[in-house]
């Protein structure tokens, strides 16, 4: 069989899968808007700074990139939320293309680079997903854009939170260049220590842990781990407001974005 062919069955039975879940309307889904705004609200100042990075001015290195945040590529990624037919609170992820010269046969998000024509980090990431999955942006409804992370291929990535209020209304279409497969997960596995593993690793000095989860879907099994992994962890954190039940150990480095003081190479 063709992998065009392939990859069409695959998206059908997703989005037949999809299609059994009941419609987003619920106060479940209400609420947990709401608790992404008041989440907001308390990094909104953040949010603001880093939200358009020409406004950000370090005079006391005006040559170094390193420490300019407004130098730095900038990317964005969309966590769009769901509720599945057990009203459990769902993912939508992803496989990234074999063919891909970056991060290739990876899980990952919609998403993708700045473009100079995006007004700002919500817009490119429901941008990359309409070109990625054919996910259309009135579908979503962003309710928080989380702080900005620095990695260490020195880009600033930006997640941003939506909810897809009505699932019979998407029809994934992906883009065979960037995409593999398009899959969804629970939410709330992202704080259990289940299926879970981890990787210690140093930068500058600095010790941290890489989080790979295991998960299987359509018989088909996946590796969720690094920033993917390290966002989830975080939106589920919030979104059933309790830490995970196993040492995150977080890169420190990854919040740096939120400081002027960003490393060197």
């Amino acid at each position: 069989m063709k992998r065009e062919n392939m990859d069409l069955m695959q998206s059908k039975t997703w989005l037949i899968n999809f299609y059994n879940n009941p419609k987003l309307g619920s106060d479940a889904l209400e609420n947990l808007a709401q608790r992404f705004r008041l989440y907001k609200s308390e990094s909104v100042s953040h949010e603001i700074q880093y939200s358009n990075a020409k406004s950000i001015s370090c005079s006391n290195t005006p040559e170094s990139d390193y420490h300019r945040p407004q130098k730095l590529k900038r990317a964005a990624v969309l966590v769009c939320i769901f509720q599945g037919n057990k009203d459990n609170l769902r993912v939508i992820l992803t496989k990234r293309s074999s063919n891909l010269s970056s991060h290739s046969g990876e899980v990952a998000f919609p998403g993708g680079k700045r473009e100079e024509t995006d007004a700002d980090d919500v817009e490119t990431a429901l941008r990359e997903a309409k070109e990625e999955i054919g996910l259309d942006p009135s579908l979503v409804n962003v309710v928080t854009v989380l702080e900005p992370i620095f990695t260490k291929n020195r880009m600033i990535v930006v997640p941003v939170v939506g909810i897809l209020s009505d699932a019979k209304t998407f029809s994934p279409s992906l883009s065979a260049d960037e995409v593999e497969a398009i899959f969804d997960a629970p939410l709330e596995m992202f704080l259990k220590d289940e299926n879970r593993w981890a990787e210690e690793r140093e930068w500058m000095g600095e010790k941290y842990l890489l989080h790979y989860f295991d998960y299987e879907a359509e018989n088909k099994k996946y590796v969720i781990w690094a920033l993917t992994a390290g966002i989830l962890i975080k939106v589920a954190s919030i979104v059933y407001q309790r830490p995970p039940a196993f040492l995150e150990l977080r890169p420190k480095f990854w919040d740096m974005a939120m400081s002027r003081d960003l490393p060197k190479r």
